[in-house]
């Protein structure tokens, strides 16, 4: 089953799969006509340069051999400009930085190599993104939920530079200091703890995992976490006025607007933002997080959490505190 990182990169992958179609179908018409011909009969004009010929067979195109233009215009659904699709900014110079491709579709044509649809691999899963596969947010911003382990260590002041939250019998980091060793070692806002040095956390309280950790080594300290299992990414991409099409009142989303990238990848209202392209956003100013989408390319990911589970993990944590404690480095990836 594929993967897509947005609805825009689905629905261009299938338009890309249907030319795709109607090319290889239009070079086996041409083989099967050219095995029909004896040896001294003379072929066709169109076959006597075949690889130049090959881009005469779409329909529409001059000097076309394709369907009549009834049928032609039936087939025209399957061949949308792409430029103008789904109200996406699709300029000739955006399709050549994400998947020049298919630009260069006429000379994969002629030299008889089917066009593929951009593949990246995105924490090791593949996902079909002829759109967004050029987007450095959405390998940076990605969620996997899966399970990795840190090795920390303690810094100047003997602490790894985290805070942590107890919900539902699970362990939360709800805060990473900057340039701390959590912070170094990629440890993120909404990470799972499972383990601390080998001891299960499930059912700990808060106090009891900050004291595993005072009690640890200086070196050497293993955390096993899952990443971010509360947390979803959504891919988005601006339209022609450089929106994705939501408003946001501190860092939550409060609503979408219709018929725009936000609405057709299903972003959601009463969610807080935590990641723009990656980067945590945090304690950040709306005008802060505005100039990050602003100045964040033509595809964002924006990383979110139910409101109701962010309030319960920053409960705790004053504005203030958070503005000046929290990491808002740009990850790597």
């Amino acid at each position: 089953m594929s993967l897509y990182p947005s609805l825009e990169d689905m629905q261009v992958d299938k338009i890309m799969q249907s030319q795709n179609a109607a090319i290889s179908n239009a070079i086996a018409q041409q083989q099967q006509q050219q095995h029909q011909f004896s040896m001294h009969d003379p072929p066709p004009a169109y076959t006597m340069n075949p690889y130049a010929q090959l881009s005469n067979l779409l329909p529409g195109a001059v000097g076309s051999t394709a369907p009549e233009p009834e049928t032609a215009k039936k087939q025209e659904f399957f061949y949308p400009d792409l430029a103008d699709y789904l109200g996406l900014e699709l300029s000739r110079e955006v399709i050549a930085a994400n998947m020049p491709e298919y630009l260069n579709r006429d000379t994969r044509m002629a030299a008889y190599q089917p066009e593929v649809s951009a593949v990246t691999t995105v924490n090791n899963a593949n996902m079909v993104a002829p759109v967004s596969g050029g987007s450095v947010g959405l390998q940076r911003g990605q969620v996997t939920n899966g399970i990795r382990e840190l090795i920390l260590c303690k810094g100047a002041d003997k602490k790894v530079g985290l805070r942590a939250q107890a919900i539902h019998k699970g362990v939360f980091v709800c805060l990473v200091v900057k340039n701390s060793p959590a912070a170094l070692a990629g440890l993120r806002f909404g990470d799972q703890i499972l383990q601390v040095n080998g001891t299960l956390v499930a059912g700990f309280s808060v106090d009891d995992v900050h004291k595993l950790l005072k009690k640890s080594d200086k070196n050497n300290i293993s955390l096993v976490v899952r990443d971010r299992p509360f947390e979803r990414a959504v891919t988005l991409h601006k339209d022609s006025a450089g929106t994705v099409g939501f408003q946001f009142n501190n860092g939550k989303i409060t609503a979408i607007v219709k018929d725009s990238s936000a609405a057709r990848n299903g972003l959601l209202i009463e969610h807080q933002m935590l990641e723009i392209n990656g980067q945590n956003v945090i304690g950040m100013k709306d005008k802060e997080i505005s100039q990050l989408i602003a100045a964040g390319g033509q595809i964002i990911t924006v990383t979110v959490i139910p409101t109701i589970i962010y309030d319960v993990m920053m409960k705790k944590l004053s504005t203030s505190f958070i503005r000046g404690k929290m990491d808002h480095s740009v990850p790597d990836f």
